[in-house]
């Protein structure tokens, strides 16, 4: 399927007014109304009951270790002692670094 130049503008202009409008109609209609708010909350609510917990428990454990050594590289680095934290800390070091962490 190909499409002119014009076209993919028009299908870009289209969706953007698109967009816009609903935008718009959720801040001046939607959000304003009692039900739709319930109806949005018991949703949530759900979605954290049903698989929210869940995931952010795994979250926080997969960053535990991470969170732990940043605060850590923090105290360190407060006292300008970075280097006293490189040696002592290696294995920290490696977590930070892998993370994308710049020490």
């Amino acid at each position: 399927m190909d499409l002119t130049e014009a076209q993919i503008a028009k299908v870009l202009t289209d969706y953007k007014k698109k967009r816009e409008k609903e935008n718009k109609y959720y801040h001046e209609v939607s959000k304003h109304n009692e039900e739709f708010k319930k109806k949005n909350r018991e949703r949530a609510k759900n979605h954290y009951h049903s698989k929210g917990k869940e995931m952010k428990c795994a979250q926080y454990q997969d960053n535990k270790e991470f969170v732990k050594a940043r605060s850590l590289y923090n105290y360190y680095k407060k006292r300008d002692k970075i280097d006293t934290f490189k040696e002592k800390h290696d294995d920290k070091c490696k977590i930070l670094i892998e993370k994308g962490f710049q020490i």
